[in-house]
């Protein structure tokens, strides 16, 4: 007699199905008398080859599961590289500038990822009378991603005017307020402050910063470190305006507190105030007043862009604006910005981009240069850059 079993298992997003069915060849069941009559069971090997087909059912037709096990592999690998997409985009944009080049943005708008998992499972085994059992299985497995990337070009007006209107003041102070470093964010968000003015890279020539202003900088380092004095940014929507509140601990070394007179005086601030309206002006306000001429998101990129390593060659033939890398003094405490460059790709970079033949980078070890353009992202966020506008989308299903 030869009884065979055969099974079959639907994808793996229905429930699971074994069926096992024993066919006979012979005429009557009858004819086996060892079985019916005596009650003798066929030998061990037989039973051996019909548990091993039974177990293998059993194993591949379970019911299979892809979409949980995905969620953390996908969350992370997606944010990484939209990340690292983000910075690269920043850096070459910023490189552009330096050789007068067109910026280009294009974001992310969505990432649609679609699995598929299909199995199937044959079995069989044969127990012929003359000795020698024979077990077969067969299976087959398909398994299929398809992510979906969409892209969106930001153009438009809105956009336009969000990268050339200077950030609102109440923000860059609002990111103070949080506890980022007063030196670091005001040497990169702001032209001038109460009249005293930062270094500027305006029509392509340096003008280096005030010396009071780098001096500001200075003592606003040193006083936010000791944790003696704080503030607080509050907003008034119906009248549109905003105030900036500045307070101290009672416990404040005597030499603390003259550095923050000596902030006071050289930004001209009344000394017997401690509530300022918060203004947007190029030029100096009244003493009662804390007047911010904040840069565009533009103008940051120019000034990140201003300390570019630009190749030799592309000096010589005039593609680029020549080193604005001008002396600056020790005490300076502005941010010392590196992009290097190269003809070879770096092996360990924070960020790195490929413009005309040239590589273009900072290092991982550059904490100040990998800061600020961290900085500059944020600042793409705070500025109004996004649109409402019916924009053309790039839909690329990644096979």
């Amino acid at each position: 007699m030869k009884p065979i079993l055969a099974a079959h298992s639907p994808t793996a997003t229905g429930p699971s199905v074994a069926a096992a069915t024993i066919h006979s060849p012979l005429a009557t069941p009858l004819t086996n008398h060892r079985l019916l009559v005596t009650g003798h069971s066929p030998p061990a090997p037989r039973h051996f080859a019909l548990c091993l087909c039974l177990a293998a059912m059993a194993v591949l037709t379970g019911c299979t599961h892809i979409g949980p096990k995905t969620v953390p592999v996908d969350r992370f690998d997606y944010s990484t590289a939209i990340g690292e997409s983000w910075k690269q985009q920043t850096l070459l944009n910023i490189v552009k500038l330096r050789y007068m080049d067109l910026p280009v943005f294009v974001d992310v708008a969505s990432v649609v990822s679609g699995y598929s998992l299909e199995t199937a499972l044959s079995a069989g085994a044969s127990f012929p009378q003359t000795g020698g059992n024979t077990a077969s299985v067969g299976g087959s497995a398909k398994f299929t991603d398809r992510p979906t990337i969409t892209y969106v070009p930001m153009t438009g007006e809105k956009f336009m005017h969000g990268l050339i209107t200077p950030i609102d003041p109440k923000n860059i102070f609002f990111l103070l307020q949080s506890g980022y470093a007063a030196d670091f964010i005001l040497g990169f968000a702001i032209e001038s402050i109460n009249g005293v003015r930062n270094r500027s890279t305006a029509g392509g020539l340096i003008r280096e910063a005030d010396p009071e202003f780098l001096r500001v900088l200075e003592l606003l380092h040193q006083v936010q470190a000791a944790g003696a004095f704080g503030m607080r940014v509050e907003e008034d929507k119906v009248k549109g305006s905003t105030t900036v509140i500045f307070f101290r601990r009672d416990d404040v070394s005597p030499e603390i507190v003259q550095k923050a007179a000596e902030i006071r005086r050289l930004l001209k601030l009344a000394p017997d105030k401690d509530k300022f309206p918060l203004t947007y002006s190029p030029v100096r306000g009244a003493d009662n007043e804390l007047v911010v001429s904040s840069r565009s998101m533009l103008q940051i990129m120019s000034a990140f862009a201003s300390y570019l390593e630009v190749p030799e060659a592309h000096l010589k033939d005039l593609s680029a604006w020549p080193s604005l890398d001008n002396a600056r003094a020790p005490e300076s405490r502005q941010p010392a910005v590196r992009i290097h460059s190269g003809r070879k790709k770096p092996a360990a970079a924070f960020a790195a981009v490929q413009y005309r033949d040239h590589w273009f980078w900072m290092d991982h070890s550059d904490l100040q240069s990998k800061r600020a353009l961290t900085v500059i992202m944020f600042f793409f966020s705070l500025s109004n850059t996004g649109g409402n506008e019916k924009l053309p989308l790039i839909t690329i299903p990644a096979q």
